[in-house]
């Protein structure tokens, strides 16, 4: 009896220490990492169907009975691209197929396609969240599995980490280049190079021949940053090549996107076949440039031009004891992704905002008063002059807003973090929706409409938290400290680009208004479907 009642104190003595044990370990268990909401996933192909989606847009089946379709694949054969990257994106509008995702599931997303986790941002105030206590978190934009190509590869600036390289790039380029002295010093070239755009287009006018406005921005864009970089050795011909190749990058867009997003599946398999098309014309970038450094540093031997940014790239490269020891491979890199970078986004901005211009003729009515008012007849606009000429201002941010060239902008994170008391790991890829955020009714009101009023009125009166949240929901420049550098420069060359344009001509097209349509398919800028081909007509021949 008594070895029964002991035997029965032991097994409850036991009993009670592993039901301790258990309560002990369910109630001090941390709970599991909770994940942004995600969208209803599908048996067996998971989030397939969003992917899906994605690529080649919404209504995918009714879109390949059209003529426009039948229209493409055939300039596809003609080219020889039916198996090329350009084919499968054909239909392509990833911001749209996004923020239709958004719109039915949430602005704050998680979705995982394959192996990738991705984070769909379209909220404004997520957005402010992550830069306000992420910042260097999401500073990568990153990897590439092609490192030698002259875009996007080791030796740009787009790609690069943060750490003493970075430092040592923004530092030459804000002295040397894109900073508001640097600007001042090289003022007289962008001068020279507008006249030389007004001469151009007023030629063409007295002709009465039709100019693409994207392809005469490219120009003058890419022109002003040779001169300014490199003086007279940049001549015309290196220009239409630099332009050319900018070009052919931008139509190897699906080819870079594949690249990147697939960047670690591509290094097991192999990615010939996306190598051989992007490094042709990397190579061909990197011969062009090679022969400019080349003259210019036979030219330094004869006469100094002065031309500091070159120059200072020039000497880290020498100089054993630099700051910071930069290649050729370098210099090169950078100017690739300078001109890409700079042409094509400076290119496509001009050409939306003349577009709603011509299309809005009470804006171009109100913009040209503006114009007389500040600059007069008897003169062409300068950059000294854009301060003065708010309106101006106005209808470049709203054409910004309306019309991102970089509507949707990739980051990673490089750590694990809590965003809005979600749980985001690290390699996780933040895609943040700019072109959702912008057409937000909640923060803009009739957000479809082009509005440059919106910019005039409110921005005096907000105080500066307010002037750091809006500059996120404005994010035609990026956002954090990887936000476009160049924004300055930008806004002064397409600024005065559109004020002579707008100044000095007439603008006439076919039909009654431009075709607003986006262009489709996998690109690095968002751009027209068609290009802006109008015919000048002099209004002010005073040159």
């Amino acid at each position: 009896m008594v070895s029964f009642d002991c035997q029965s104190c032991f097994f409850s003595a036991l009993l009670f220490f592993f039901l301790t044990l258990f309560l002990f370990a369910f109630f001090s268990k941390k709970p599991k990492n909770e994940l942004p909401p995600s969208p209803p996933s599908l048996p067996v192909i998971g989030y397939l169907h969003l992917f899906v989606l994605i690529i080649f847009g919404e209504n995918f089946p009714q879109k390949i009975f059209t003529k426009e379709v039948y229209q493409k694949i055939l300039r596809q054969v003609f080219y020889k691209k039916i198996f090329s990257l350009n084919f499968l994106f054909l239909f392509a509008s990833i911001h749209k197929s996004f923020q239709k995702i958004s719109s039915t599931y949430g602005r704050f997303l998680h979705i995982r396609i394959l192996n990738l986790r991705i984070v769909l941002v379209s909220s404004a105030s997520v957005i402010y969240e992550i830069f306000k206590a992420q910042d260097i978190n999401v500073s990568y934009r990153g990897d590439v599995a092609i490192d030698e190509c002259m875009m996007l590869g080791l030796f740009g600036f787009i790609r690069a980490p943060c750490g003493d390289y970075l430092k040592f790039m923004k530092k030459i380029m804000m002295t040397k280049m894109i900073g508001p002295q640097a600007l001042e010093r090289s003022r007289g070239v962008r001068e020279l190079e507008l006249e030389r755009f007004y001469k151009n287009l007023l030629d063409k006018a007295i002709e009465k021949q039709s100019v693409d406005i994207g392809e005469e921005a490219i120009r003058l864009v890419t022109y002003t940053l040779g001169k300014m970089s490199m003086g007279s050795v940049f001549s015309q011909d290196n220009n239409e090549a630099v332009s050319k190749l900018c070009v052919e990058f931008g139509a190897l867009s699906p080819e870079f996107f594949i690249a990147q997003v697939f960047h670690k599946m591509l290094q097991k398999v192999g990615i010939s076949v996306l190598k051989r098309n992007i490094m042709d014309v990397s190579n061909r970038f990197d011969e062009l440039l090679e022969k400019i450094l080349v003259k210019y540093e036979e030219q330094q031997l004869d006469v100094h031009q002065g031309n500091e940014f070159m120059d200072a790239l020039l000497a880290a490269s020498r100089d054993e004891d630099a700051e910071y020891k930069i290649t050729r491979k370098h210099i090169k890199g950078l100017f690739t992704e300078l001109f890409f970078g700079a042409g094509d986004t400076s290119s496509t901005t001009t050409q939306w905002a003349m577009a709603e211009i011509i299309n809005n003729p009470n804006i171009l009515e109100r913009l040209r008063e503006e114009i007389d008012s500040v600059v007069g007849k008897e003169r062409l606009i300068q950059e000294t002059d854009l301060p003065k000429l708010p309106y101006l201002q106005a209808v470049i941010n709203e054409s910004l807003r309306l019309h991102p060239v970089g509507p949707v902008l990739p980051r990673e994170f490089q750590q694990g973090c809590t965003v809005g008391g979600f749980y985001i790991a690290e390699g996780t890829i933040l895609v943040m929706n700019a072109y959702d955020v912008m057409r937000d009714p909640d923060y803009w009101e009739d957000p479809n409409t082009f509005k440059p009023e919106r910019f005039l009125a409110s921005s005096r009166s907000w105080q500066e938290e307010k002037r750091r949240e809006h500059a996120l929901k404005f994010l035609s420049f990026g956002a954090g400290r990887r936000r476009c550098m160049g924004s300055n420069l930008g806004y002064t060359l397409v600024g005065t680009a559109i004020g002579v344009m707008v100044q000095h001509f007439d603008w006439e097209i076919k039909g009654d208004e431009v075709n607003m349509e986006e262009a489709s398919g996998l690109r690095f800028f968002l751009g027209l479907a068609h290009p802006l081909k109008c015919t000048p007509l002099p209004r002010i021949i005073n040159h």
